[in-house]
């Protein structure tokens, strides 16, 4: 079904287009918001990536490849808005109260602690950790996104790793002051 939408949205079907566009924003928005770690850019970036998409499907040559194809379109997108990126600063964001479940500290911590690590690595290397470990991309599947050879994609699935796994334990040495004066600079 979706090889059909995709050859209809190629001949200027306005319709099909949206429909794909539906199935992906969220998708698309989410691997941004991972790799840009911004709400705004995010937003920036699906937005672009969607208008590039609708503006390149007519050059789209294998519709069976759609999907890969609007991945490595919101990679470019991250990279062309992270290149303009103003600088990190904290977002507060209230959460819907839930009922009462077990204690999660400890989940808590280890998701913030994954998040201080992704911060500190480059969006390149985000991005290849991002479509393997969130959407769920092989590397051969991610370079095919990222339109880079399988080795270079497992040699950067390495690499984002291994500065992950450093950037992790920096974390735990820095004392919690430097950190958090870190954050404000």
């Amino acid at each position: 079904m979706q090889t059909a939408l995709v050859d209809r949205a190629r001949r200027g079907d306005r319709e099909a287009f949206s429909v794909l566009a539906g199935g992906a924003v969220d998708r698309l928005y989410g691997i941004a918001r991972l790799i840009l770690r911004d709400t705004e850019l995010a937003e920036d970036a699906t937005q672009e990536a969607l208008v590039r998409a609708w503006r390149d499907l007519p050059s789209l040559r294998d519709v069976e490849r759609f999907d890969a194809w609007l991945y490595r379109l919101i990679v470019r997108a991250c990279a062309d808005v992270g290149r303009h990126r103003r600088r990190w600063r904290a977002e507060i964001t209230v959460l819907p109260t839930e009922p009462a479940e077990p204690d999660r500290a400890s989940e808590l911590a280890d998701r913030d602690q994954l998040e201080r690590g992704l911060r500190r690595l480059n969006d390149a290397q985000r991005a290849i950790l991002i479509l393997h470990f969130y959407i769920g991309l092989s590397p051969s599947e991610a370079a095919d996104a990222l339109d880079i050879p399988v080795g270079t994609a497992k040699s950067r699935l390495h690499y984002a790793i291994e500065a992950l796994r450093a950037a992790i334990v920096a974390d735990e040495r820095s004392p919690v002051g430097a950190r958090e004066e870190g954050r404000m600079a």
